[in-house]
């Protein structure tokens, strides 16, 4: 059998890839759209026929984030209703990042962002003692009339320490994938066009934020 010649590499027709893993909760009050959020940025589906998530659901996403990185979404869907947040300590461990939305013709559903946020906040952290980052989004956002204004939302996500907020309409598919790939920057510490928008709270226009040229797996 012939040598290999001396300094000469095999040659490979892929790039090494690399896997993250992360979790990622989806936070809020019963009815405000998590689960057809999930739904949606997972199958590309929305239906309104969706029954209470009991505890919690799980889905999987997995996006091509560039040529020699791969990123697995656990996405953890909580259920809304007041009995199931007793077991929110066990469902948080080890989260990297959060979804918390409200709909925006309901009023409570936003009040009840800080609680959500809150109980986020004292029961889970990451690895080096901060904040798992956080997104607010104002769902619904297709339906009129708004029950909070957007000055309201902007200074609840800034005085909540959001890393920021935007509207999004799960049934028209509005926002999704784009806010979603907002929040994987953050977690991927990829500051490239979202380091303005990382951890101050303020409103994201979305059409200022890269996206991965990619797509999904």
């Amino acid at each position: 059998m012939e040598k290999a010649k001396a300094g000469h590499r095999p040659y490979t027709s892929q790039l090494a890839r690399k896997e993250n893993l992360f979790k990622v909760l989806v936070l809020g009050d019963f009815e405000v759209g998590k689960s057809c959020l999930v739904n949606r940025y997972v199958h590309g589906v929305f239906t309104n026929n969706y029954k209470a998530t009991q505890g919690v659901d799980f889905a999987l996403k997995v996006l091509q984030w560039s040529a020699s990185e791969t990123v697995r979404l656990q996405l953890w869907d909580i259920a809304g209703q007041e009995r199931f947040t007793s077991m929110t300590r066990l469902y948080y461990r080890e989260a990297a990042a959060c979804v918390i939305m409200f709909d925006v013709t309901n009023k409570a559903s936003f009040l009840n962002s800080q609680k959500w946020k809150e109980d986020l906040d004292n029961k889970v952290v990451l690895s080096n003692g901060t904040p798992v980052p956080c997104i607010l989004l104002a769902n619904k956002c297709d339906l009129s009339p708004w029950a909070v204004t957007k000055e309201e939302i902007d200074l609840f996500s800034k005085e909540n320490m959001f890393i920021g907020w935007t509207e999004t309409s799960v049934k028209e598919n509005r926002n999704i994938n784009e806010s979603m790939n907002v929040l994987v920057a953050k977690m991927m510490d990829n500051g490239e066009g979202v380091a303005a928008l990382s951890g101050n709270g303020d409103y994201i226009n979305l059409q200022l934020v890269p996206t991965p040229g990619y797509g999904c797996c």
